[in-house]
C-alpha cells in the first residue's frame, strides 16, 4: 500500500515544472548551501559514463556493505518508486522518510525563491538523508552528463570514476566523443583521484582535465573474461573464478574498473578482504540490466543508446545462440531508435512495438517505419500491459528492451 504522504511527493516531483531538465549548477548550489553543504561533509565516490554507471556503483556499494561500512547508493532512474533511488546497505529510504525530505527541501527552496528540478530535489535530499544517517561512503552515480549534473555538486570525492563513453543525450552533451568526454570529465576535482580503463574512448580528454586539476588518473589494468557454465555466470582473474550475478560480456570492463577502486580504497584505509569482495559479486543486484528470468525465459533490459543495444545483442548471442526472440520494445523519442532497431532485430525474429505513458513514447508506426527487412519479422502492435505476463513462451526467449520507463509501466507491482 503506497501511502498518501509519498504520492503527494511523487505528484510535485512529476509536475510540469519540476520534470524537467535544465543543466546548471546554480540552484543546486543554493539549496546545498543553505542546507550546510552536507554533501562534503561525508565521503564521496562519484560515478559518470555513457553506460556502466549503474553497474559499477551498485558492486562498489555490494562490496563495501559487505565489508561492514554503512553505505549509501544514489542510483537513476527508478523502475517502480522514487524510493529505489536512495538506499542505505541495500534498503530503499522508506516512503516516509522520503516524503519528509522532498517536501522539506522543496520548501526551504520556495521560501529562498529557487526553482529546482524533480533531479536537483531528489539529489538534495539523499546529500542530506546520507549525512544525516552517518553513512560511511555515499556512491553518487551522475544522472546526465557530469559537468553540471546536480550530483557534481559535491567538492572533494573521494574518488571519480568514468565508465565507458558513447553517444546518447547528444542534444544536450555534444554530438562528438569529444564533446561527450569534456563534460562527463566535469565531475573531476582539483587533486581528487580518477579511474577509468585504458580503453575509454574518451581518454586523451578525460587525461587532459585530470592533468589540469591535478589529479591522479588511475587506469583500470586488470584482465577479466566471462565464462557461463551450467546456467551459472562467472568472473574469471587473477586466475580466481567467481560467481557473478550481473550478466553481460560488457560486465569485463565494469568489474576491471571495480577492482582497481577497491585498491584504491584500500589505499585510502577501506579494509576490504578479498572474501567480501568474492562474497559481493555473487549477492549485487541490479534489475532491468540484462536480468534473466529462467522461469519465464525472460530478459529484462534497460538498453537505450546505440552503444547499449549492441551490447545487448552481443550478450544475446554468447548466453543464447540459436534461441528464437521475441522482442518487446518502445523508446522515447530523444534515442537514436532509428539505429537500434536496426541492430536489435533481425529476420524471423518477433517484434511487439510498444507506446507507454511517457510523454516523449515514440508511437509504434514511426518506430516500424525505421525496420530494415521489415519483410522478414513479424511485427505488431503491444499496447495492453495487462496481457504482458501472457506473452511469454519457453521456445523463445523473450526480451523487453528499449525504456526504463516502460519496463517500470509493464512490471509496476503497485
Amino acid at each position: 500500500m503506497i501511502s498518501d504522504n509519498y504520492l503527494k511527493s511523487e505528484k510535485l516531483l512529476t509536475s510540469a515544472g519540476k520534470f524537467r531538465i535544465n543543466l546548471t549548477l546554480d540552484r543546486i548550489a543554493s539549496i546545498m548551501n543553505i542546507l550546510g553543504n552536507p554533501q562534503n561533509k561525508i565521503n564521496v565516490i562519484h560515478i559518470a559514463g555513457t553506460n556502466g554507471k549503474g553497474s559499477v556503483c551498485s558492486i562498489i556499494a555490494e562490496i563495501l556493505k559487505n565489508s561492514g561500512y554503512k553505505t549509501g547508493l544514489y542510483t537513476s532512474p527508478h523502475l517502480y518508486s522514487y524510493t529505489e533511488r536512495i538506499k542505505i546497505n541495500g534498503c530503499n529510504i522508506s516512503e516516509e522518510d522520503f516524503s519528509e525530505y522532498i517536501n522539506d527541501i522543496e520548501k526551504i527552496a520556495s521560501n529562498h525563491k529557487i526553482d529546482l528540478t524533480e533531479f536537483e530535489i531528489i539529489t538534495a535530499a539523499a546529500y542530506k538523508y546520507f549525512y544525516d544517517n552517518k553513512v560511511d561512503a555515499a556512491i553518487m552515480e551522475t544522472g546526465l552528463g557530469g559537468r553540471f549534473d546536480a550530483v557534481n555538486i559535491v567538492e572533494k570525492p573521494l574518488l571519480s570514476i568514468i565508465t565507458s563513453i558513447s553517444f546518447d543525450h547528444i542534444d544536450r552533451l555534444g554530438n562528438t566523443i569529444e564533446k561527450i568526454a569534456f563534460e562527463k570529465a566535469g565531475i573531476i576535482k582539483n587533486y581528487c583521484p580518477v579511474l577509468i580503463n585504458y580503453n575509454n574512448s574518451g581518454f586523451s580528454i578525460i587525461k587532459m582535465q585530470a592533468n589540469e586539476k591535478k589529479s591522479q588518473l588511475y587506469c583500470a589494468d586488470k584482465n577479466v573474461d566471462i565464462v557461463f557454465e551450467n546456467g551459472v555466470n562467472y568472473a574469471l582473474f587473477d586466475n580466481q573464478k567467481c560467481i557473478f550475478s550481473l550478466w553481460g560480456l560488457h560486465q569485463k570492463q565494469n568489474l576491471s574498473l571495480v577492482i582497481k577502486a577497491v585498491d584504491i580504497l584500500k589505499n585510502l584505509g577501506f579494509k576490504i578482504s578479498f572474501n567480501n569482495f568474492k562474497i559481493s559479486l555473487e549477492t549485487v543486484f541490479l534489475p532491468a540490466r540484462f536480468q534473466y528470468f529462467r522461469e519465464k525465459n525472460l530478459i529484462l533490459d534497460g538498453s537505450h543508446n546505440v552503444d547499449a543495444a549492441k551490447k545487448l545483442r552481443e550478450n544475446l548471442d554468447f548466453y543464447f545462440p540459436g534461441i528464437p526472440r521475441k522482442w518487446i520494445y518502445g523508446t522515447l523519442s530523444t534515442k537514436e531508435y532509428d539505429k537500434i532497431v536496426n541492430i536489435l532485430f533481425q529476420p524471423d525474429d518477433q517484434v511487439f512495438l510498444c507506446k507507454f505513458k511517457n510523454s516523449l513514447s515514440v508511437d509504434v508506426n514511426k518506430i516500424k517505419e525505421k525496420i530494415n527487412h521489415v519483410d522478414n519479422i513479424k511485427i505488431k502492435n503491444y499496447s495492453k500491459t495487462a496481457n504482458t505476463l501472457k506473452t511469454f513462451s519457453k521456445n523463445r526467449l523473450m526480451i523487453i528492451t528499449g525504456s526504463f520507463y516502460m519496463i517500470g509501466e509493464l512490471f509496476n507491482p503497485y
